[in-house]
């Protein structure tokens, strides 16, 4: 089961292929399920903060299933990209055409991108190619860098945007951990070249290889299915982008590391992150809402990571918190004073 349990994920292509097969409410197949269904059940099924045996761990570290099972969604994401491509343009009806680019968004956001981030942190060379190319199907490849070099390092200070700050909507959150990001990744970008003793302009500096692909990318979408599909595309993209910067809005909101006397922050600690150990949103998402541990030790993989108690515990799971989002006065007073609490 430790390992079953994963192959989860796989209940969203199956809503997905539906929903592309499907007029009607179930277009929205995949959002009732995971916006609907899931939070519902996170409600009424106790979450587990189990953590698995040092001989478990150990067995889990060496078994190739768990990296296996995240490249094959890459052909999974592909393919039905590619289907949602050739025949998004024989959707008639408005209704079932916003459903089948959501359906596609999110897509994009739970398989391309998160599992995109994971193997963004991988040392192996081809996981992180087959990271890269999730993120393409979002056209977020920037997040690479900016994640892995500002994000991890910046977290819970001012210096970073994707950390939310008390009381900041959602809505306005969007935009500041977008645009700063981005704007992060060229800075990175543009030191490690100057490190390397390298132009500013060397086809080694990664977002000038990202920028060069996403540019390749539209421009073959146009190419072979016209402007319009290229337009329902960037409608997909753009949802993707929204369920992740939802995610990065819940995942530190409110959370910030003491400043020391020298300027300089406390170390990065679990009690900067805020948890979830509901158990569907857990492994549907790869563990991602264990991200205290995450932080903790940015290199472990999904399946190892845990829970502690100097984790800060969300109210519910990870679906559900992001609901409760797009109401920000609720939002906040639910929030508010659990940040309080992990603070003390």
């Amino acid at each position: 089961m430790q390992k079953i349990k994963y192959l989860s994920v796989l209940s969203l292509p199956i809503c997905v292929w539906i929903s592309f097969h499907e007029t009607g409410v179930l277009t929205f197949l995949p959002a009732i399920v995971y916006f609907g269904a899931i939070p519902f059940f996170e409600l009424i099924i106790s979450s587990s903060s189990e953590n698995l045996s040092e001989q478990e761990k150990t067995l889990a570290s060496k078994d190739p299933f768990y990296t296996i099972l995240l490249c094959f969604m890459l052909p999974i994401q592909l393919g039905f990209l590619w289907f949602f491509l050739t025949h998004i343009t024989e959707t008639k009806n408005t209704i079932d055409l916003v459903g089948h680019i959501l359906s596609m968004g999110i897509m994009c956001g739970v398989i391309g991108i998160n599992i995109g981030h994971e193997l963004g942190h991988r040392s192996n060379r081809l996981e992180q190619l087959i990271g890269e190319l999730l993120l393409l199907t979002s056209l977020e490849n920037h997040f690479v860098p900016y994640h892995n070099r500002g994000h991890h390092t910046n977290v819970g200070t001012k210096k970073d945007p994707a950390t939310a700050r008390r009381n900041e909507w959602v809505y306005v959150f969007w935009f500041r951990s977008q645009i700063g990001s981005y704007i992060q990744a060229w800075e990175i970008e543009n030191t490690r070249m100057s490190i390397m003793g390298k132009s500013r302009f060397s086809l080694q500096h990664k977002m000038i290889q990202y920028t060069l692909l996403h540019f390749f990318f539209l421009f073959l979408i146009y190419s072979l299915f016209g402007g319009m599909v290229l337009v329902y595309f960037l409608y997909a993209a753009t949802i993707g982008i929204l369920l992740l910067e939802t995610v990065n809005y819940i995942e530190h909101y409110g959370l910030y590391r003491q400043q020391r006397e020298n300027g300089t922050f406390e170390t990065v600690k679990r009690k900067h992150s805020w948890n979830s150990n509901h158990l569907i949103g857990r492994v549907v998402l790869f563990e991602l809402s264990r991200h205290s541990d995450h932080h903790f030790k940015a290199d472990r993989p999904y399946q190892l990571l845990e829970t502690s108690d100097d984790s800060p515990v969300m109210p519910t799971g990870y679906p559900g918190m992001m609901l409760l989002t797009f109401i920000p006065p609720l939002f906040f007073k639910v929030m508010n004073k659990r940040v309080d609490a992990a603070l003390k």
